[in-house]
């Protein structure tokens, strides 16, 4: 069995990881985009579901949750480089206490539930608190707590996922895959002037998936997202074992190092493929930053970084096969949850590369829906 993954992000990394932890021969091609978005995603950790998520995207999640933590466990045990990961609680803050008392009751009852337990017991926390915990907050915020709420540095766990999975003879090639088909079934891809057979192909481009089915005369349902991020080196050193910040649903700070702090996150669907950063986009996150914690004055802008985030054209991840097309995998969709989700649907994609039945409804993300 020969099992070629096209995309070298967190998703293509997770599935590469986990077929070649099954020894089965392996070939991972990547093209190198500038823009990838592995690269430049924060590295928040939540994947539990919210109330009213659809079925399917709550066992997915939930699957996730549950994956991530073993995944971490046998990274580290395979000691393949380090991952950024680390359980460091997360913290939701804002002025209006009546806000955070609803959020704090809902959020509590969702811990209560089965498969939420790693959540941890969360508490509602007083005005002051919060910059008790992360000290560059505003004094005068109060906050929620959810100490189950971990951060990842995306980078690193996907260079950590495919140095392992070298070291289990995974083959790497760089370059663009084209996909090949005998006019029944994919049957590989081809590599500049270099075709490679496969008995399975997991697509897993991330925003370029769709450029990768075009040719076969297929419209995949994705578009890329831009979202651009600021680093951030603290005058002084302290901040590794700080909670992840957020308020509202785009403004967050994320603890990465002893003196480093990211700063998220922009949302633009109108880009396209342009992978810039802007400087728009860099006042923005550093006008959002400063009013969030004062104590950030100081700090020092180190880089920007941007990605082009998969979102699928209903806002559902894609993943699975497409009628007509047996031999092929799509595995791609996540928008900014890929860091989150990725691992895990690499390697739910590579149980279906394998022909496995799936543990969970795939229907709703058909990527042919």
């Amino acid at each position: 069995m020969h099992v070629i993954v096209v995309g070298g992000g967190i998703v293509g990394a997770g599935a590469a990881y986990e077929l070649t932890r099954r020894g089965v021969r392996t070939t991972l091609v990547d093209r190198g985009a500038r823009g990838a978005a592995t690269q430049a995603g924060a590295g928040v950790v939540f994947p539990w579901p919210f109330p009213g998520t659809a079925p399917a995207e709550r066992a997915f999640r939930l699957g996730a949750a549950a994956h991530y933590p073993r995944l971490m466990a046998d990274l580290a045990a395979d000691d393949c480089g380090p991952t950024g990961y680390a359980v460091v609680g997360g913290l939701s803050v804002g002025a209006d206490l009546d806000s955070l008392r609803a959020e704090s009751a809902a959020v509590t009852a969702m811990a209560a539930q089965a498969g939420f337990h790693a959540m941890g017991k969360v508490d509602l926390l007083d005005a002051g608190e919060p910059a008790r915990r992360f000290p560059l907050v505003r004094a005068d915020l109060a906050g929620v707590s959810v100490p189950g709420t971990a951060r990842v540095n995306g980078a690193a766990a996907c260079a950590a996922l495919l140095t392992a999975a070298e070291e289990r003879a995974l083959r790497r090639r760089g370059g663009e895959a084209r996909l090949l088909t005998d006019g029944t079934r994919v049957t590989g891809v081809r590599v500049g002037a270099d075709d490679l057979a496969a008995d399975a192909v997991v697509l897993a481009a991330g925003a370029w998936s769709a450029q990768a089915l075009r040719p076969l005369g297929i419209e995949l349902g994705v578009r890329p997202v831009r979202g651009q991020v600021l680093h951030l080196r603290l005058a002084e050193a302290g901040a590794g074992r700080w909670p992840v910040v957020r308020a509202g649903d785009t403004r967050y700070l994320v603890p990465v190092g002893p003196d480093r702090v990211v700063v998220g996150s922009t949302h633009d669907p109108g880009a396209g493929f342009d992978a810039r950063t802007t400087a728009g986009a860099t006042h923005r996150l550093l006008a959002d930053a400063l009013a969030l914690a004062p104590g950030l004055t100081d700090a020092s802008p180190v880089e920007a970084r941007v990605g082009l985030r998969p979102v699928g054209a209903d806002g559902a991840q894609l993943l699975g096969g497409v009628e007509g097309l047996p031999g092929l995998v799509v595995a791609t969709g996540l928008g900014g949850d890929g860091l989150t989700l990725g691992p895990y649907q690499g390697a739910v994609a590579a149980s279906l590369a394998l022909d496995e039945a799936p543990e969970l409804d795939l229907e709703p993300f058909r990527p042919d829906r």
